[in-house]
């Protein structure tokens, strides 16, 4: 049996955590998925995946061999496509994730244009707001907003996107319209955290080239960008969001911009990758999502 073969199944069944989606992803039956776990656990003598009834989890060895074999399917799939420079020959999958907005208001509507280039190629988007796992979950790319935090990932910052104040009018007319620090004393903040449970920063500003932080008050906390939108238009208080995610109500009128001079500091926009040696495919996909990404940001500075 094709090692690599073997290889492949282990890397997917790992990624999803589950025979049966990896099965349906390659195109196999469970039974042949399961077989061929089965024949590299006995190559090797050593189990890979912990099987319950509810989980799949890869041992200790497992984990080892999985990022072992990322790295090794990476390195075949580059020596496979050395000699094929036509850029219509690009195939295989590419997984990606990025921020729910990001991906509904830049990515998404422009996405024909790269499978348009590369029609061999399967795209896989994960759209959330926490922060995945780029290696356990098996991701080839991930877009983050917000500081890289990671050290063992590699990092190609991609521009920063301008912040912007705002509220609804509804809100403004029942509460005021804020025009200096002093003035928020008296109005409400819709705090956002990616973990829900941990501490809120407040309203920020830049003073300078220093981040200060005003503590605010505020009955709602949120843990998603489409959910902290949704109740600064349903008069909930203030939000501090980037530009492109509002940019269309703020044109409505539905919301209007405050404190211009008091502005959150630009929301840094970061490609994340595991390994510097990438596949081809992987590596198009990073070119055309910078181009998009800086394309955007300088769009917005101007």
């Amino acid at each position: 049996m094709n090692k690599l073969e073997l290889l492949k199944t282990f890397v997917r069944v790992s990624e999803l955590s589950s025979f049966t989606q990896a099965a349906d992803s390659l195109g196999l039956p469970r039974s042949t998925v399961s077989d061929q776990v089965q024949a590299l656990e006995d190559l090797l003598g050593t189990r890979l995946l912990q099987r319950t009834t509810r989980k799949v989890q890869a041992t200790q060895d497992g984990l080892l061999l999985y990022e072992r074999s990322r790295e090794l399917l990476a390195q075949m799939d580059e020596l496979e496509g050395l000699f094929r420079q036509d850029a219509t020959a690009l195939s295989g999958r590419i997984r990606v994730d990025m921020p729910t907005v990001l991906a509904r208001k830049i990515v998404m509507p422009r996405l024909t244009e790269f499978t348009g280039l590369h029609p061999g190629l399967e795209l896989e988007v994960s759209s959330t707001d926490r922060r995945v796992d780029l290696v356990r979950e098996g991701f080839d790319l991930v877009l983050r907003v917000g500081p890289v935090l990671d050290g063992s990932l590699v990092a190609r910052p991609l521009g920063a996107f301008p912040m912007v104040n705002c509220a609804s009018r509804a809100y403004l007319a029942a509460h005021g319209v804020p025009r200096t620090l002093e003035d928020l004393a008296r109005h409400r903040l819709v705090h956002y955290v990616s973990v829900l449970g941990s501490r809120p920063p407040g309203f920020e500003y830049l003073a300078g080239d220093k981040v200060q932080q005003l503590p605010m008050a505020g009955s709602l906390t949120v843990n998603n960008a489409e959910a902290y939108s949704a109740a600064c238009l349903g008069g909930l208080g203030l939000i501090q969001v980037p530009l492109h995610g509002v940019r269309d109500h703020l044109a409505s009128g539905e919301l209007v911009a405050l404190l211009p001079e008091y502005q959150a500091p630009p929301l840094e926009l970061t490609l994340l990758y595991a390994h510097r040696r990438l596949p081809r495919r992987v590596r198009a996909c990073m070119d055309w999502l910078e181009r998009v990404v800086r394309e955007e940001t300088t769009l917005q500075a101007t």
